[in-house]
């Protein structure tokens, strides 16, 4: 039923929300998907690394933080925005793309150089370089004993 467009411009709006309903329980049971970004975590010896695949999206569109030792990745979807502010919605047959805002936030663990987190975005992938802090060593401490 999914692909099967009626051309009737003259349709029973019943039988349009009855196949939107049945269409709606076959795509992830009725259960609607969330829409975020999938990542990569990997570290090394010099520091923790989060790719992000973000397919569409620019520079300009995502917003990277870190607030309270949390990086959060977000966007908000222009798209949405202005479809909405026209005056005229168009007539879609088949909506399948969405532009949807997300979130993404992940606890950062102790031991990282917070002031030197590089990102990089390129060909829809966001990548972000957190430095580790090099470990102390511990200071030997030079004890004179009294006789």
């Amino acid at each position: 039923m999914k692909y099967i467009v009626n051309r009737n411009p003259n349709n029973l709006s019943v039988a349009r929300d009855f196949d939107s309903l049945f269409n709606s329980l076959w795509n992830n049971w009725g259960i609607p998907s969330a829409k975020v970004p999938s990542v990569d975590i990997w570290e090394d010896k010099k520091a923790y690394v989060v790719e992000a695949e973000l397919p569409g999206y620019s520079e300009k569109d995502v917003d990277v933080h870190i607030d309270k030792h949390v990086l959060k990745i977000s966007s908000l979807c222009e798209a949405e925005t202005e479809t909405k502010n026209d005056k005229e919605e168009p007539n879609y047959l088949i909506r399948e793309r969405s532009c949807r805002g997300f979130e993404r936030s992940f606890t950062l663990p102790e031991g990282i150089d917070e002031d030197n987190i590089e990102g990089e975005f390129k060909n829809g992938v966001l990548t972000i370089t957190i430095p580790k802090v090099p470990e102390k060593q511990p200071k030997k401490i030079d004890v004179k004993f009294k006789k």
